[in-house]
């Protein structure tokens, strides 16, 4: 859509167009100096019209302009809070996992710690177990060997009385 200052230049510029060449001037050219001068001045008339919409116009552009940018703005120190928070939560994520690790070795060291303390405290009463057995056969083995002793003695003695067995021989 065409404004009315272009319109109206554009009839002047048709007029000077169309309009007839003086005699003897190929440059020169007659033209209704009325009817130019009312073009012109409705031109003037309308320059006030045109710049007052070009100036909201330019009002109307430097706002949603300055709106973008502020809304732009906005938007930036979200992501900037986002990723900040992302980050952070990313942080304590691997705070969280060094922890759990730590955790997790500390328990496994500790549980090492303790199978080895059980597998001592077995093998060293497993030990004993078999230090006393051995001492209790061999004290068995010795009262048997004096039973058998003590026992051909008597028998020999009197063949026909039962052997008698001496508690206090034994200590």
């Amino acid at each position: 859509m065409a404004s009315k200052v272009e319109e109206l230049s554009g009839m002047l510029f048709d007029m000077v167009d169309e309009a007839k060449n003086v005699p003897l001037s190929s440059d020169k050219c007659m033209i209704e100096r009325d009817r130019a001068l009312d073009l012109i001045d409705e031109i003037r008339n309308q320059f006030p019209m045109e710049l007052e919409e070009a100036r909201k116009l330019l009002s109307s552009r430097n706002e949603y302009i300055a709106s973008a940018k502020r809304e732009a703005e906005i938007i930036r120190k979200q992501a900037e809070i986002d990723a900040q928070r992302l980050l952070s939560d990313d942080v304590i994520h691997l705070q969280v996992q060094q922890r759990s690790s730590a955790l997790m070795h500390e328990a496994e060291e500790r549980s090492r710690e303790l199978k080895r303390s059980a597998n001592d405290y077995c093998e060293d009463a497993l030990q004993r177990t078999e230090e006393a057995v051995a001492e209790a056969y061999e004290e068995i083995r010795k009262s048997h060997a004096r039973f058998r002793a003590i026992s051909n003695g008597t028998m020999q003695a009197s063949p026909t009385s039962r052997p008698i067995y001496d508690a206090a021989a034994d200590d």
